[in-house]
């Protein structure tokens, strides 16, 4: 049997409506922002059985974010995804985080523009 790598966890497209941007006709104005991330756990906080009390709680993540941006506005995509990266980092068990942030109805020939905030192991 070949030995496992690496210990995923992604919650990808979280579809979310945030006040964010700086132009004028932004502000106050929610946009659809699709936020991905990726965490690598450190072997021993991935879940060893098939349990509830061993799951890593997506809830956790999703629940979150929610809260990083409700009632808040912001300027940019860059403070936002680093403050969703700040969060999930902190977390017990992360040994790697990309957290990826994308607006997708900015520019009509293009899928999205976003930001990537990304850490690796040494």
């Amino acid at each position: 049997m070949v030995p496992l790598a690496s210990h995923r966890i992604l919650l990808e497209d979280l579809a979310l409506e945030v006040d964010i941007g700086f132009h004028d006709f932004e502000v106050g104005v929610p946009q659809r922002l699709l936020v991905t991330v990726d965490v690598t756990l450190l072997p021993q906080a991935f879940p060893a059985e098939d349990s509830q009390a061993a799951a890593w709680d997506y809830d956790i993540i999703r629940n979150g974010i929610h809260a990083i941006v409700a009632g808040r506005r912001f300027n940019l995509q860059e403070t936002l995804a680093r403050e969703i990266f700040a969060f999930i980092a902190a977390l017990p068990g992360v040994a790697e985080l990309t957290v990826t942030t994308r607006k997708p109805d900015i520019y009509p020939d293009a899928g999205a523009v976003g930001v990537v905030l990304s850490s690796r192991a040494a």
